[in-house]
């Protein structure tokens, strides 16, 4: 008999499973990994780097970072935060730093210092982990989980479930009586053909971005890229955005702000002062908003002003057309992509079925739930490792004192 049975070999399974075992160096803890290899997500998280977590340290602040499980997560980060993380870590050994946008990486700039680690921390604490276990049942019979796999059956007094975003594990969730809410993709980047973005690969710049006919709206830096626009700004859209998105079969429109929080007629009273500032130089050779030069040429050109005329001479309509062209830039989005190789999605577990005191589920005792398999999820940065963390760590502080 399994004290504590952990499903996924992932970030969340191997941080639940070590701290259990330090904690109750008698208790038996097993985790299954249905591949070959364990921790995958977090050798390629954060380009291979594994962005551990996000320098915000206070819990009100942190969970405002998550589209989805804001308001369950404020009493779990009061448990163990960032800040925690930073010294857990720490403590056994990896150095880690802050960089200048608040994302933490291991100081080696390696995923696999995380995943060392890991596997180090597992082995001292005799945690016993088994690759190639796919589930392929789970039921209880008198308060004990059997759980059926792809090398036979295995009972466990307590099931821990750290699966991610697995479909297949959803579906026998369902057939244990728990909601789970369809899973759609979040964080990702908008595919857009234009020829005001064309071979402007790379530039990046800060705006404002909304979805029109939303109140989908975002601040921050948007990059262009060969297949459209990504960065942060567009992330935190999509994000935010997940659910509304998808039900537009990624089919919309974009207003940006190339000024921020310009507004159309604020930026015409400017293009007026600098018709008399800069009368006599060139619009197109001469940028008062210092917006990346190229991404300038394309907005001019897109006014219907010709590449040699000079401010004094761009008239009324010209003026209106840059105006609108800088504030409120109308582009068509068809499609998304995958950012970089994370795929994070929106959708799991049914958070009102959970009780985030323990991360114990409200329809059976003793099975746990830690990570992406819940129907929670935040914008880039370290968050949903954080969140993975934080509720391994507090299912760790409860398992054996309810």
């Amino acid at each position: 008999m399994i004290d504590v049975l952990i499903i996924g070999g992932g970030a969340a399974g191997f941080f639940t499973a070590i701290n259990v075992a330090e904690k109750y160096p008698s208790a038996s803890v097993v985790i299954l990994e249905r591949g070959k290899e364990f921790l995958t997500k977090v050798r390629i998280s954060g380009g291979g780097r594994c962005n551990v977590t996000h320098a915000c340290f206070d819990p009100k602040d942190l969970v405002k970072y998550y589209p989805r499980g804001e308001k369950e997560l404020l009493g779990p980060f009061h448990q163990f935060c960032c800040g925690d993380t930073m010294g857990w870590f720490e403590e056994r050994g990896v150095e880690l730093k802050i960089e200048d946008d608040g994302r933490i990486f291991p100081v080696s700039d390696s995923s696999q210092t995380i995943i060392d680690c890991f596997l180090r921390e597992a082995k001292k604490y005799q945690v016993d982990f088994r690759k190639n276990h796919a589930v392929k049942h789970i039921s209880k019979e008198d308060a004990i989980w059997h759980v059926e796999t792809s090398q036979g059956i295995l009972k466990a007094n307590n099931l821990v479930l750290a699966t991610g975003s697995n479909p297949k594990i959803w579906k026998l969730l369902e057939t244990l009586g728990h909601t789970i809410v369809p899973a759609v993709p979040s964080l990702f980047t908008f595919n857009i053909k234009d020829t005001r973005i064309k071979d402007l690969l790379g530039i990046a710049t800060p705006a404002n971005v909304k979805v029109v006919d939303t109140k989908l709206e975002s601040n921050g830096p948007l990059l262009i890229t060969h297949w459209g626009m990504s960065g942060p700004g567009i992330l935190k859209l999509s994000a935010w955005g997940a659910r509304i998105l998808a039900d537009k079969n990624y089919d919309f429109q974009i207003e940006v702000n190339w000024l921020n929080d310009v507004s159309p007629q604020e930026c015409i009273e400017l293009l007026k002062d600098y018709k008399i500032q800069l009368a006599k130089k060139i619009v197109q050779k001469n940028n008062p908003f210092d917006l990346p030069k190229r991404l300038w040429q394309r907005i001019v050109q897109a006014s219907k002003i010709d590449e040699n005329i000079r401010w004094t001479d761009v008239n009324k309509q010209q003026t209106e057309e840059l105006a609108n062209q800088l504030t409120a830039a109308i582009f068509q989005v068809k499609g998304k992509s995958t950012f970089k190789e994370e795929f994070v999605t929106a959708g799991g577990i049914d958070l009102k079925e959970v009780n985030f005191k323990t991360f114990e589920s409200k329809k059976h005792q003793n099975l746990y739930f830690a990570g992406e398999i819940l129907n929670i999820d935040a914008i880039t940065g370290g968050f949903n490792f954080q969140n993975a963390w934080t509720g391994s760590f507090v299912i760790s502080e409860t398992i054996f004192n309810l």
